[in-house]
């Protein structure tokens, strides 16, 4: 039997293709790339998440999100948090005027860790409140938009204004925040260096890792019957809730799941990068992760993820040469990708397929169907 017809069924494609994203990140990556290149690619993997929550809640339940820049900041700085304690022993501190707390509340009279800043001394609750913590807050923004039936362009302004509203608190409330530089000079993680060379290498491998996992998670979702109901109320939500379903539990349930996704993206950026800032929480960071979403196929889960490396890769090759066009170039590659191929790289590669050369009497080599590659589609 030929390796086609072995593989004639949606969900072993599906399998064939995560192998292969799995190869490239965990094998090919490494060994062609120096420490420093591996490291921005690590930094693009954590976009990654963000793309994965966005194929559930835009791809598949058709909520359009603007502010997911919030839940992937809150991630990196629940992070942050507990990394920040960790280099501000009361050794790593004695020069300033009050040991042991961050130097940026030093530096603005503050005399004592607050109280919300206590619980981060335990890397337990830090790497718990890294998922809870925006997945709370998109509880909240999802019980009090749907239930009253706030969607479509009405919520995606509401998102954007909530990123706005972020970060400007963040900015405004210097002394606990850090204000606009953020949360800087991270150091150790338990005592190791994260700063090192070997250090940064094995937090990508972890990075690449925890997206598989996602990965599988989220195609665990869309695979069960609440995937095919999130769909359904995607193209015809008012049949869905004329069948009986509450449609408002099920928007809530996807926004949360990509909430929290995208949290576990920002605390392995905090990891690679060294530090968060306001600046990846706003509105434009957050209209980026959209744009990568949709160049990669917001209905293709790694579709998604290969849309968020491949435009990173690109803005960090592109500015380094044109800065000043990068910019419109972003802008243009968005309008492009809408207008010619509003499926994006999974569109493309499933036109590709559709192509392929037919068997004997105008039939398709065994195992590449319509339906097979529509559910493969730039590899879910």
């Amino acid at each position: 039997m030929s390796l086609l017809a072995r593989l004639n069924t949606p969900e072993r494609r599906e399998l064939l293709w995560l192998a292969i994203f799995s190869v490239i990140i965990l094998v090919v990556l490494p060994s062609i790339l120096e420490p420093f290149r591996l490291n921005l690619f690590g930094k693009y993997l954590t976009y990654g998440f963000v793309t994965l929550g966005l194929v559930i809640c835009w791809g598949d339940a058709g909520i359009l999100s603007l502010g997911q820049g919030v839940f992937f900041g809150l991630g990196g700085y629940c992070m942050a948090m507990f990394l920040k304690l960790e280099a501000s022993s009361v050794a790593n501190t004695k020069i300033q005027s009050t040991p042991g707390i961050p130097d940026f509340m030093d530096w603005n009279q503050i005399t004592h860790l607050p109280f919300f800043w206590q619980p981060f001394h335990s890397l337990a609750f830090s790497l718990a409140a890294v998922v809870v913590v925006p997945t709370v807050l998109a509880l909240v923004i999802g019980v009090a938009m749907f239930k009253r039936r706030v969607g479509g362009t009405y919520f995606a302004i509401i998102t954007q204004a909530i990123a706005a509203i972020l970060t400007i608190l963040i900015i405004g409330q210097q002394g606990y925040t850090g204000g606009v530089n953020g949360i800087t000079d991270l150091r150790t993680l338990w005592g190791w260096d994260i700063r090192t060379d070997h250090a940064k290498t094995i937090l990508y491998f972890v990075s690449a890792i925890a997206l598989i996992l996602c990965i599988l998670a989220a195609r665990v979702v869309r695979m069960s019957k609440l995937g095919r109901l999130l769909r359904a109320l995607r193209d015809r939500e008012d049949r869905v809730r004329f069948s009986g379903y509450e449609v408002a539990n099920f928007k809530i349930f996807a926004f949360c799941f990509a909430a929290a996704v995208a949290g576990i993206g920002g605390a392995m950026f905090t990891l690679q990068v060294g530090f968060m800032s306001p600046s990846l929480i706003g509105i434009v960071p957050s209209i980026e992760m959209v744009i990568f979403c949709a160049v990669g196929g917001r209905t293709s889960l790694l579709g998604a993820v290969y849309g968020a490396l491949l435009v990173n890769w690109a803005k960090t090759t592109f500015s380094e040469d044109l800065p000043q066009l990068w910019l419109l170039a972003m802008g243009g590659l968005f309008i492009a990708v809408v207008l010619a191929f509003p499926n994006g790289l999974a569109g493309i590669f499933r036109l590709a397929i559709d192509r392929l050369p037919k068997g004997p009497g105008g039939r398709r080599q065994p195992g590449i169907t319509p339906v097979v590659a529509e559910q493969a589609g730039a590899p879910q």
